[in-house]
């Protein structure tokens, strides 16, 4: 795995050390003598995990990780504090501080990769998420990481999966005090648990009496329900084999025992915070999608979406040999409605001709803006015949009843005209089939509007 890494310590031989150790596993190692220097270089270039020694001089690893962590631009970059400090109470003003782990000198080559790499991937997945949620900053969505910054990673939903009473029971008291836990002391019954809720973590003891934990973290990794759930292990202290081979399988954290309250609520905050970020993400990205392919007045989807969608149902119809009707509409004298009422009455006559747009036609129609007042309705096996039934039902609907506006101060009838096609020939393109749509509905507006109009056969 090829990933940036950016060592901090003041101290030349430890710098040189960790420096030839990474760079043995291929890892892009950047270095950096100070504080302000770490935060410099951050600031200004791309580093996918920071490894920061506590005890400098200038400004202490503790400081440099609560700034990174508190700034927008820079609080998903992951950050392991390596240090002689071994207390208990280190290590939690460490985690309280934004660390993702705290290991202590000496460390080990292999703990070491195995750290490096799975906060690296879940770096590296998170970089994904946010590249594809740059969309959402240009139409106007706001970015998660503020929130993020202000999340204190409380209140909490936890599964706890532990058979063993004395430590559950005090697992469960502790994490009680900041979170909602659940307890499933059946391994068996615990990935289907997961699967049926919405965790914010999971949290897996190792040292299950007939049941493989690991195995257990891996299952939940490969089912697409709890793929994206954090695991944290819990683990006697002669585990490291395993504990590594966790990582390895996808567990984001984990605990020795005998666990210390404080530092099992950091770390749990710690992962909570993660996860509720990488949700937001997550869900900018599904936002900016649909937004992407969405009208934002009407809700009706957009050109764009028509534009490749109707291809792919041309194409569905041409090889099932089934028909596909095309349906152009015009809200009549529309700019006369805005001219007389007002734009935003405008915008509320728009509106509510998409609610019975929707209610006139069937599930497997497709209803787009085509733009401005004009919309197209594409209607998969649907004959000329059937199709020219559901316009002037359509037709009916809108004219029947007056439209309200300025919140129904006001009620203003409305009409419109719809021209019909349909796809001839296997492969005609869509642009043909839209193009004699257009030309009846312009019969039927030159007709005298408020009427439906087929193509000439």
């Amino acid at each position: 795995m090829s990933a940036r890494v950016l060592v901090v310590d003041d101290v030349p031989a430890n710098v040189k050390l960790l420096e030839a150790r990474l760079s043995a596993e291929y890892f892009d190692v950047v270095t950096a003598s100070s504080g302000a220097q770490a935060l410099e270089i951050c600031a200004r270039a791309r580093c996918d995990i920071v490894l920061l020694d506590v005890m400098m001089p200038d400004m202490d690893g503790f400081e440099v990780c609560r700034r990174l962590k508190t700034s927008p631009a820079t609080h998903f970059v992951p950050v392991v504090m390596i240090t002689a400090l071994d207390s208990p109470s280190d290590r939690v003003r460490g985690l309280e501080a934004g660390a993702d782990d705290f290991l202590t000198k000496p460390v080990s080559d292999v703990v070491l990769t195995a750290r490096v790499r799975s906060l690296t991937r879940l770096k590296m997945m998170t970089d994904e998420l946010r590249l594809r949620a740059v969309t959402s900053l240009e139409i106007g969505m706001q970015a998660p990481e503020r929130d993020a910054v202000a999340d204190a990673g409380k209140g909490g939903r936890i599964l706890l999966v532990d058979d063993r009473a004395s430590s559950y029971e005090r697992l469960a008291a502790l994490l009680s005090a900041e979170h909602t836990v659940d307890v499933e002391t059946d391994p068996s019954e615990a990935l289907f648990h997961a699967a049926e809720n919405n965790y914010d973590l999971l949290i897996v003891s190792l040292g299950l009496e007939n049941f493989d934990g690991l195995r257990l973290c891996s299952q939940a990794r490969s089912l697409e329900r709890t793929r994206h759930v954090p695991i944290l292990a819990i683990a006697d202290a002669n585990s490291n084999a395993r504990l590594l081979r966790g990582l390895e399988i996808g567990v984001n954290d984990y605990l020795l025992r005998p666990v210390d309250k404080n530092e099992l609520l950091a770390r749990a905050r710690t992962q909570i915070r993660r996860r509720r970020y990488t949700d937001r993400l997550r869900d900018n990205v599904q936002n900016s999608i649909e937004m992407a392919v969405t009208d934002g007045l009407t809700g009706l989807h957009n050109r764009r979406y028509l534009g490749s969608h109707l291809v792919t149902l041309a194409e569905q119809a041409s090889t099932r040999g089934k028909p596909l009707a095309l349906m152009m509409l015009d809200i009549d004298f529309f700019k006369s409605i805005n001219d007389s009422y007002g734009h935003d009455a405008g915008d509320d006559v728009l509106r509510e001709f998409a609610v019975r747009v929707r209610k006139s036609i069937r599930g497997i129609d497709l209803a787009c803006r085509y733009g401005g007042e004009e919309f197209v309705i594409v209607m998969p096996e649907t004959d000329l015949h059937v199709a020219g039934i559901v316009a002037e039902r359509l037709r009916r609907s809108i004219a029947g009843e007056p439209f309200a506006v300025h919140n129904g101060a006001k009620r203003i009838e409305v009409t419109i005209s719809i021209g019909l096609s349909m796809l001839e020939r296997k492969g005609e393109p869509v642009a043909n089939v839209l193009k004699r749509a257009d030309l009846a509905l312009y019969r039927a507006k030159h007709d005298g509007r408020n009427r439906v109009v087929a193509e000439a056969a």
